[in-house]
């Protein structure tokens, strides 16, 4: 059966649907575009569908314009099983990558990792079509560690605004990944109890807190059935996690796993999460009415993005983490104070300063200065290796600093 591709326009989205017989193969949303271009991972699941490929461009052009960085948004996903043999899922990648290779080589989508998908998939895909990867792109990073750290950032700052004691407060995780681990490792690090996390196989409860560096080891061995091989905890099922008593609530999984029909349910006092989308408008609604802080997810992920912008930047690990720890923690807590004193949800605030941005970064991008094409020629040389890392790391440390100073 021959793969077909359909390019439908939605209001500013453009949809690309790759169908192989009667059968979805995968989906891109483009939702935005900066210079012709647009960025966002593309993930490899078994049941991605349309919506949630809108709503997680979507979520792009929000955390792209909330952190002001000259980039559109998309997202695309592919139909397959993350843990299937690599010729067959390499296979699929391969056939959606030549269903929307057109988009590719013209650099109109740019692709990224993202759930089921690493580095070596995207390589694959690119140059099976004819992409050229320059020097310095698609490096391996550490952005689910980034994301973890603008998740915990966000979390401090949250318990700050709402004046708790952290270090009293109980966790539950709902997806215990790249994310989701890395949160836990870094709440263990300063003794907060993780009470609860889940994976794709289960999920596990106690009160007491859970053993992270046990968990850790298991999960390097086991995966996802980690879950179900760690003994010192209550088994629940995953759907339980998200109601349990705790303080607050990190969903790092899926989207909508907070809705309407368990929004009702949720114990959680602060909603801080490292996944796109988990929480449904109508659930925040009722969420925000019993007097939970949800902070918007486009900010307290965005450390995925900004970190591996940093990273691409020659900036070191360390120093990327305490930038987000403080740079971005001080921005999330303006954010706070201002939708306090406003009497305004956080999402509200924070989704008007990313349509701002948005609109200055692609005014500026349709008009570019002498100076601008300058920095755009000497970009180009750094993707090819001929201008040296520390370098753009000493000049770049500045412009990052620049763009989360401002006021909300």
């Amino acid at each position: 059966m021959d793969d077909m591709t359909h390019f439908l326009k939605n209001g500013n989205q453009l949809l690309s649907i790759v169908s192989r017989g009667s059968n979805i193969l995968g989906y891109l949303v483009i939702d935005s575009l900066v210079a012709g271009r647009s960025c966002g991972g593309l993930r490899l699941l078994p049941d991605v569908d349309e919506w949630e490929m809108r709503q997680l461009a979507r979520a792009m052009t929000l955390k792209y314009g909330f952190l002001g960085l000259p980039q559109g948004g998309a997202k695309a996903g592919v139909r397959g099983d993350p843990e299937g043999p690599l010729t067959e899922r390499r296979k699929r990648l391969m056939e959606f990558g030549e269903a929307i290779a057109p988009l590719l080589q013209n650099r109109i989508y740019v692709p990224g990792t993202d759930m089921g998908t690493d580095i070596d998939d995207i390589r694959y895909m690119l140059k099976g079509v004819g992409v050229p990867i320059k020097y310095r792109e698609l490096r391996k990073n550490d952005s689910g560690y980034y994301t973890a750290v603008s998740v915990f950032t966000s979390i401090k700052q949250a318990v700050r605004h709402l004046r708790k004691d952290l270090s009293k407060c109980t966790i539950a995780i709902e997806g215990y990944g790249k994310v989701g681990s890395a949160l836990a490792g870094l709440l263990q690090d300063i003794h907060v109890r993780v009470v609860a996390v889940s994976t794709s196989k289960g999920a596990i409860y106690n009160p007491q807190g859970l053993d992270i560096k046990v968990l850790t080891e298991l999960t390097a061995n086991a995966g996802s059935q980690a879950v179900n091989l760690y003994t010192d905890a209550k088994h629940i099922e995953p759907k339980e996690l998200l109601e349990l008593p705790v303080d607050i609530l990190c969903p790092c999984a899926r989207h909508a796993s907070v809705n309407r029909k368990n929004a009702d349910l949720i114990s959680a006092h602060i909603i801080c999460s490292g996944s796109n989308n988990p929480v449904t408008p109508e659930a925040e609604a009722v969420l925000s009415n019993k007097g939970v802080l949800c902070l918007p997810d486009f900010v307290t992920n965005c450390g995925g993005v900004l970190g591996g912008t940093m990273e691409f930047a020659s900036i070191r690990k360390n120093k990327i983490a305490r930038f987000i720890d403080g740079n971005l923690g001080s921005l999330v807590a303006r954010l706070l104070e201002k939708a306090e004193s406003q009497n305004l949800r956080p999402r509200v605030i924070a989704t008007r300063l990313s349509w701002q941005r948005s609109e200055e970064v692609r005014r500026r991008a349709a008009r570019p200065t002498p100076l601008a094409k300058l920095f755009s020629l000497m970009l180009s040389l750094y993707r090819r290796g001929l201008i040296p890392g520390p370098i753009v790391a000493h000049f770049s440390l500045p412009y990052f600093r620049n763009l989360l100073t401002l006021d909300i």
